[in-house]
């Protein structure tokens, strides 16, 4: 009779564990999932906003870009030698958009920007050049284009910062994917962590990239103030910017969620098996 008694509660005890560990586990695995998939999608974004030239955009009229041809400008915004206000002028009166590393006009498509060949086709192609390494740490100015104005610091860290910390950020997400994948094949709860870690430092980066962004076009447009019936806006790589920092922010408080529950509910489970 005693026997069957404590045979029952053995069983009833190994039924009991094995319920609360397939629980621990399905939590821990649905959070971790969800997490993954954030970080993937947010990746994804941040990697095609950072490839993108869509950052700012420029909205001039058509009849200025198809009959105020003005070759100079097309040409001196072509060349590698062009300051900040010859090639924001270029931007703000044909179409310009702007991205981390390569800028964009909408010209006539049979320009000959070798010779200035004059042309009426109303056919219309992008041109794009890109930002060197010299222009990106460049220095910028009080004065866009004087180069006898100062140097304005605020502006010139602004830049960098903003072409700098989205590739910190996928930097971050990569490094706490590898680490993710340790957790995996190690079951084990601190690369999690340290995942999640890695993920909410990531999302900072994205939110200080966004952030430098717009104070430094804020500040740019006080400095160079853009013609009449000429108007700007955010484009879309910057808006993938923006959506990726929510969904990093919100990979990492799942990646640690999960490790700091699974981590708690193992302490519960080692002390129920005790007892």
């Amino acid at each position: 009779m005693g026997g069957d008694r404590l045979e029952n509660k053995t069983s009833v005890s190994v039924a009991s564990w094995s319920s609360l560990n397939a629980r621990m586990d399905n939590r821990f695995a649905t959070a971790f999932v969800i997490a993954c998939v954030l970080s993937l999608i947010s990746t994804i974004y941040m990697a095609a906003s950072i490839g993108t030239d869509f950052w700012y955009e420029y909205r001039s009229p058509v009849q200025e870009n198809s009959s105020d041809l003005n070759k100079n400008i097309w040409n001196d915004f072509a060349s590698d030698e062009a300051d900040e206000k010859t090639y924001n002028d270029a931007l703000f009166r044909y179409n310009g958009t702007v991205g981390l590393w390569r800028r964009c006009i909408t010209v006539p498509q049979n320009i000959n920007w070798n010779n200035q060949e004059k042309t009426e086709s109303f056919d219309m192609v992008t041109r794009c050049n890109g930002f060197t390494l010299n222009e990106q740490f460049m220095e910028k100015y009080v004065d866009p284009g004087n180069h006898n104005s100062g140097i304005d610091l605020l502006r010139t860290y602004l830049w960098r910062c903003q072409f700098l910390l989205p590739f910190v950020s996928l930097g971050l997400m990569c490094f706490g994917a590898l680490i993710g994948l340790c957790a995996c094949i190690c079951r084990s709860l601190y690369p999690t962590i340290a995942t999640g870690i890695l993920h909410l430092l990531a999302g900072l980066c994205t939110l200080g990239s966004v952030s430098c962004y717009v104070a430094g076009i804020e500040l740019l447009h006080q400095k160079l103030e853009l013609p009449e019936s000429v108007t700007g806006e955010f484009g879309w790589s910057f808006c993938l910017a923006c959506v990726s920092a929510p969904l990093q922010f919100m990979a990492s408080a799942l990646f640690i969620w999960a490790a700091h529950t699974n981590r708690k509910e193992y302490t519960l489970m080692k002390a129920y098996r005790v007892a």
